[in-house]
This record gives C-alpha cells, sequence and structure tokens, in this order.
C-alpha cells in the first residue's frame, strides 16, 4: 500500500471519501444488555432518514416524556433534562440534543479490527461471568 493510505478507507488519509452504507441494520426493536458500566443504550431500530439537527430531533417524537405512552419507547434519561453544573432543566439539555454521539445503531457486521475488551465484572470474577454469558442468549 501507498505512504500516506489508510487501510481501512483503501484512500489516502487526506482524501474525503463516501462512507459505506450501513447493511443489515438491527430493527429487532429488542433492549440489548450493556457492554460496560456507564454504557449508554444502543439504538434497536432503523434510523436511516432520521433528522437530528438544530431544527429538529427525530428521536424526541417517541422518546420524549410526553410521547412515550403513545410510542411505547423508553424514556429519555432524566440525566439529559441537567446542565453540565446538575442544575435540572424543563427541556432536554442542548448538550444532550445530538442522540447519536452517544446512543449507536447496531448492524451485524463483521469487526475490522480485532476487539480484545473485557467487561470490569469479567475481570473482577472470571467464574461469575462465565456463568452468564453461558446462559444469556446470543442475539444475531
Amino acid at each position: 500500500m501507498a505512504p500516506g493510505m489508510d487501510v481501512m478507507r483503501g484512500a489516502p488519509i487526506t482524501e474525503t471519501t463516501k462512507p459505506p452504507p450501513i447493511t443489515n441494520p438491527d430493527n429487532s426493536d429488542i433492549k440489548r444488555v450493556r457492554n460496560y458500566s456507564m454504557q449508554p443504550p444502543v439504538i434497536p431500530h432503523k434510523v436511516e432518514g432520521y433528522q437530528i439537527d438544530k431544527n429538529a430531533n427525530r428521536c424526541m417524537f417517541c422518546h420524549a416524556r410526553t410521547r412515550t405512552q403513545e410510542s411505547q419507547a423508553p424514556m429519555i434519561s432524566v440525566t439529559h433534562f441537567q446542565d453540565r453544573s446538575g442544575n435540572h432543566l424543563a427541556e432536554l439539555s442542548p448538550r444532550r440534543y445530538f442522540c447519536m454521539q452517544c446512543h449507536v445503531p447496531q448492524a451485524d457486521l463483521q469487526p475490522l479490527v480485532a476487539n480484545r475488551f473485557v467487561d470490569v465484572d469479567a475481570m473482577l470474577n472470571p467464574q461469575a461471568a462465565a456463568s452468564a454469558a453461558a446462559s444469556t442468549p446470543e442475539r444475531k
């Protein structure tokens, strides 16, 4: 490969490339187990075409407190109604407005690089983690 080429993108680092389409997006609407403490919940449905910009936030059509009864979607966390000083707000905090900075949709894809992540619970108690993993059904 030529010098300055990005191995994963197959293009020079300085070149802007179009990202590949997300294939096989998860649309199960089933909550996934979190992989580590403080992990934001992942998005269990398609989000292609969602408008999330300064003018609108499509996520709030279902996840706003006033919409959860109708949509049956989980309400966004109360922490999303606090400013950086911990003051409670009547509206969604601007720093939490762009949902996909933390919450990401899932897709059934092969990893581009090896992942050696080990959950803190597995490090602290390997036997308990192994038995929990054995009893948890694998998601597709």
